[in-house]
């Protein structure tokens, strides 16, 4: 695969034209929602599109995609939006935490400890 050169950056026209005109995605995504391709990229896709399916063949966290891509954070989930919205895509989105009721007694986690010092 040839190099692709890197979307400017510091040119509000391009980063409009990208987004088509939009501000904010239509799905939230965490900086750590792991994204995965489900198709391959289709004859006339936008370029970056089709740079975030190629990178996106394993699970990748949206903040590596915008770290690739070298676009700030909000576009890069609206194109990811578009592409989820598409059937592209699917993210994995991370678990929420847990209640701390549910998480073990700390009592528990340092007799643990030391019973693994121990060894």
């Amino acid at each position: 695969m040839t190099p692709r050169k890197p979307v400017d950056t510091g040119d509000p026209d391009r980063l409009y034209t990208v987004t088509g005109g939009r501000s904010r995605a239509d799905d939230d995504f965490d900086l750590v929602t792991l994204v995965v391709r489900e198709s391959e990229a289709s004859p006339g896709m936008q370029s970056e599109h089709v740079r975030i399916l190629d990178m996106c063949r394993h699970p990748t966290a949206v903040v590596e995609v915008a770290a690739e891509l070298r676009l700030p954070i909000t576009v890069v989930r609206i194109l990811l939006g578009d592409l989820l919205a598409m059937g592209r895509i699917t993210a994995r989105h991370p678990r929420a935490a847990e209640s701390v009721a549910s998480l073990p007694d700390s009592a528990l986690l340092k007799e643990v400890l030391h019973g693994l010092r121990n060894l």
